[in-house]
C-alpha cells in the first residue's frame, strides 16, 4: 500500500510539472523590442536574436529594458553573457514598478564576484551573495539562469546549480504585488560595458 501511495504521488508530481511547464511563453519574439519599454538613456538593440543592452562608450548612459507585460509569481528562464570589464553589472529585477526607472523590488544581480558584484540577490544591501566564488558563472559565454518567485520566496539557478534560496522574513507589501521584468545595464565606478540576454521565457504562477 505504502509502495502504491508513493506510486501516486510521483505521478501527480510528474503531471503537476508537466502542466507547469505546458504554461510556459516566450517574453522575446527574436526580432525587435516591440514588447518592450526601455527607459534610461542606455542603448538596447536586437542582434541576430539576442538582446545586446550597453553603454556604447559612456558610463553614464545606464538604463533599464523592462517587460510591458506585469508578473507577480512566476518561473523565468533566460541566458546572459556579460562583459568582463571592471565592476559593469546587469541584473534582472523583479516584480519593479512600471515606468520607473528606479529598482523598486527584489533584484538578481548579475556580475563579476571578483569585483564584488555577484550573481546573487540584492535589494538595497545582499539578501543572498550567490555565487560568490564565481564557480559557475562561464566567463565571456552563455550562461543559464532561472529564476522564481513565490510570494517572499525568491530562489534561482545558475547554470544547473542552485545558488539563491531566500524568504524575506518581513517583505513589505508593494514588493510582492505584480511588476514588471526589467534587465539593467550599469557602468559602475567609471566603467562601460555590455550585456545580452536570449531563450528569455516565463511560467506566469499567480492564481487567477
Amino acid at each position: 500500500m505504502k509502495i502504491l501511495g508513493a506510486f501516486v504521488l510521483a505521478l501527480i508530481s510528474c503531471y503537476s510539472a508537466s502542466a507547469e511547464e505546458g504554461g510556459r511563453i516566450a517574453l522575446f519574439n527574436g526580432k525587435d523590442l516591440e514588447d518592450w519599454q526601455q527607459l534610461g538613456k542606455a542603448e538596447w538593440r536586437v542582434e541576430e536574436g539576442v538582446i545586446v543592452g550597453g553603454q556604447d562608450g559612456d558610463p553614464k548612459r545606464s538604463g533599464l529594458l523592462t517587460t510591458k507585460r506585469q508578473f507577480k509569481d512566476f518561473d523565468l528562464t533566460l541566458e546572459f553573457m556579460i562583459d568582463e570589464h571592471g565592476k559593469y553589472n546587469s541584473g534582472v529585477y523583479l516584480r519593479n514598478a512600471s515606468g520607473k526607472y528606479v529598482q523598486s523590488g527584489y533584484q538578481i544581480n548579475i556580475g563579476r564576484a571578483a569585483v564584488e558584484e555577484y550573481v546573487g540577490l540584492h535589494m538595497k544591501e545582499w539578501l543572498d551573495k550567490g555565487d560568490e566564488k564565481d564557480e559557475y558563472r562561464k566567463v565571456l559565454a552563455w550562461n543559464a539562469l532561472r529564476i522564481r518567485a513565490v510570494g517572499p520566496h525568491i530562489e534561482a539557478w545558475l547554470n544547473g546549480t542552485k545558488i539563491v534560496d531566500y524568504t524575506d522574513p518581513k517583505p513589505k507589501p508593494e514588493h510582492l504585488v505584480s511588476g514588471v521584468l526589467a534587465f539593467q545595464t550599469y557602468g559602475a565606478e567609471g566603467h562601460n560595458g555590455w550585456v545580452k540576454y536570449r531563450n528569455l521565457s516565463i511560467i506566469d504562477l499567480a492564481k487567477p
